[in-house]
């Protein structure tokens, strides 16, 4: 939920600006266990030759309840399912990757419908710009899409500054920018900073929204946990 942009200094990340949005009533281990970020910060932490089982042991250790368990093995094999998500999205066509981002989005309630959102792709064409598509089923608003598949390679400020003049071209104020790699801390604060809405998503957060908006993945298993309902057994 913090970053250290250089020594000595730390901010909070988007990530924490969410949680702190639901207003929790405390932050503490059992409720940082809820995100995969820390699940992952704790694994790293472990000796690499330590079995992941030994995490779980230590939630025991610490009384964990068979919920509470069951919540830590759902975050840990969430977690898995978006590298190896992110993996199989990076090594698809370009042009894949282009119809994966119109596909998310209309799950997501952008476009109407994928016939709609999939004529843009590849036609508009002008610099910056992969594609558009309606912000609502109306088509009240249009928002532009940037799609970069890369690999390691950071987007910089220059990429996005190029994004922006794009959308300048089209008299245009609002844009998506997914890439399957990260941004730079200087392009999300020049994103911060300027008139138009921008909204950047990198391969980690793609990720999650695929697995939260059913893009490329399918359902193995449902476990249904219940309680007594003490309203029926109440006498009227």
């Amino acid at each position: 939920m913090l970053e250290s942009p250089k020594r000595g200094f730390f901010q909070i990340t988007d990530r924490g600006k969410f949680v702190l949005s639901q207003n929790p009533d405390v932050i503490n281990i059992k409720f940082l266990e809820r995100f995969s970020e820390f699940i992952e910060f704790k694994t790293t932490k472990k000796d690499n030759e330590k079995p992941d089982l030994e995490i779980i042991e230590d939630s025991e250790n610490l009384e964990t309840t068979p919920q509470e368990a069951i919540e830590f093995g759902y975050q840990k094999i969430r977690k898995e399912l978006e590298l190896n998500l992110l993996n199989r999205v990076k090594i698809c066509s370009p042009d894949f990757f282009e119809r994966l981002v119109v596909d998310l989005l209309v799950k997501m309630g952008y476009g109407g419908s994928r016939r709609d959102a999939g004529r843009a792709i590849g036609k508009a064409g002008d610099g910056g710009i992969d594609g558009i598509i309606k912000e609502d089923k109306l088509g009240l608003d249009i928002v532009y899409i940037q799609a970069k598949r890369w690999d390691n390679t950071v987007v910089g400020r220059p990429e996005i500054q190029k994004f922006v003049g794009a959308l300048h071209g089209q008299r245009a104020r609002k844009g998506v920018f997914i890439t399957t790699s990260k941004f730079s801390q200087d392009a999300r604060e020049y994103v911060s900073i300027i008139d138009s809405k921008i909204v950047l998503i990198d391969g980690q957060e793609l990720a999650q929204l695929m697995i939260d908006n059913h893009v490329g993945v399918s359902t193995v298993s449902i476990y249904e946990i219940k309680k007594i309902d003490s309203d029926y057994f109440t006498d009227e």
